[in-house]
């Protein structure tokens, strides 16, 4: 969740025709078929969807890991009964018309709150709050939208055309320290956590904060150990590679990346770094690439760490006065704007990468739509899912593994969660 609002919109159903061919990044040919001639340091023009993604996706719905969009209607003001999300909504990534052209069959809406409330002591409150927007919108639009508690679900209610609503927990924050909190959380509907958002806690790393409890601290670890026996997937995303080691570590079960992409790509601390790719593929979890070009291109990802250097600066500088430090630093980001090169093809690296190293099996897109300012070009809404699809086909993917990255690979994650749950219960 970024606290910002992306303002390019484009077309979403028609898409210019030139396909430009490229490199795989080599092994796992069975998933990637024969690699093609490596052109990332030429611009690469664009995708145009063919008739062979649109069938695709008739058969293979997309199963994101990560929207935003219930925040970003908390943020406009817009109660869910106040805008039709039957109409094209511009000032948004996501409504009903455009997750169709996108082929969303289900989707893990993120209630996410900020880490203020922790501070505020009204976490669990607001995180409530958020989780009944997503109850709302299934109620609001019952014929598009049914909550999903289980796999079984998932597939039942995609399997009569509609689309399952899961929901997902941003930021351990949300449980104030409390195990029964997680519980209660559970029985609410959240079926993942994200261990921390972009502050350290006292029993989890931050990868965009100061470590304070050396990755995990013994808690966490109980935290883990309880999202197993719950049946809740433990997401990975947002925490320090420390953190990231540690729950891989510990787990039982399968974990998710609900929204980070790779570190070798990208540059950031955001992503996930090689070692911990092939944890997740020992563990049997999968990585769920964000759309957010700062995450996606090399050259964004590191303006953002001088963006965010500045930023602490500016907070050092001006401690007493918070409006002067935000003055300051968009000063800084009108002189130093986003390259504005990155592109679907910059996606596909991710991707690629992904497959290289930990394999075809554990890799998914957690688009992160509605909760970032900057995305790549042919990817500006939930629309487009279509581009990447018609993207893997043209780097010589076979189907069967497409079907794997649109959402065969966190489904099989679900579900095994599921399974380790019943183990758990079973032995208690």
């Amino acid at each position: 969740m970024i606290h910002l609002r992306n303002l390019r919109c484009v077309a979403a159903t028609v898409f210019v025709f030139t396909v430009f061919v490229c490199t795989v990044h080599g092994a796992d040919r069975d998933a990637v078929g024969q690699a093609k001639e490596e052109s990332s340091s030429r611009e690469r023009d664009p995708i145009v969807v063919t008739a062979d993604a649109i069938r695709i996706h008739q058969t293979a719905p997309v199963f994101d890991g990560h929207n935003d969009l219930p925040w970003a209607l908390r943020k406009s003001g817009s109660a869910v009964g106040k805008i039709d999300l039957r109409k094209n909504q511009p000032d948004l990534h996501t409504d009903i018309p455009r997750l169709r052209t996108g082929g969303v069959g289900a989707q893990f809406w993120s209630v996410y709150v900020p880490v203020s409330t922790a501070t505020q002591n009204n976490a669990l409150t607001t995180t409530l709050e958020q989780i009944a927007v997503v109850r709302e919108l299934t109620k609001q639009y019952s014929d598009v939208f049914e909550l999903a508690m289980t796999a079984e679900d998932v597939k039942r209610i995609s399997g009569k055309g509609k689309i399952a609503s899961l929901i997902g927990v941003e930021g351990g924050h949300s449980i104030e320290n409390s195990i029964n909190v997680l519980r209660q959380l559970y029985r609410e509907g959240a079926r993942y956590m994200t261990l921390t958002h972009s502050m350290s806690l006292d029993w989890a790393d931050s990868s965009t904060d100061d470590p304070i409890s050396g990755g995990l601290s013994p808690f966490g670890e109980e935290i883990i150990h309880e999202m197993n026996r719950l049946g809740m997937i433990v997401d990975l995303s947002h925490v320090s590679a420390a953190c990231m080691r540690k729950a891989l570590a510990i787990t039982e079960a399968p974990v998710m990346f609900s929204h980070s992409s790779a570190h070798a790509v990208a540059n950031h601390p955001r992503n996930v770094p090689d070692d911990v790719l092939l944890l997740t593929k020992q563990n049997g979890g999968v990585v769920m690439v964000n759309f957010f070009s700062d995450y996606v291109h090399p050259i964004d990802a590191a303006r953002s760490l001088k963006r965010t250097a500045r930023r602490e600066k500016l907070n050092e500088l001006y401690p007493d006065d918070q409006e002067k430090a935000r003055s300051a630093l968009r000063q800084w980001e009108l002189k130093n704007p986003r390259s504005q090169r990155c592109t679907v093809h910059d996606l596909l690296d991710h991707i690629d990468h992904i497959v290289k190293v930990a394999g075809v099996d554990h890799v998914g897109l957690g688009s992160d739509f509605d909760g970032v300012p900057a995305l790549p070009s042919q990817l500006a809404d939930v629309s487009t899912y279509p581009v990447i699809t018609q993207g893997l086909l043209d780097r010589g993917y076979h189907e069967r593994d497409i079907r794997k990255v649109l959402g065969g690979n966190v489904m099989r994650v679900f579900e095994q969660v599921e399974r380790v749950s019943s183990k758990l219960s079973q032995q208690k």
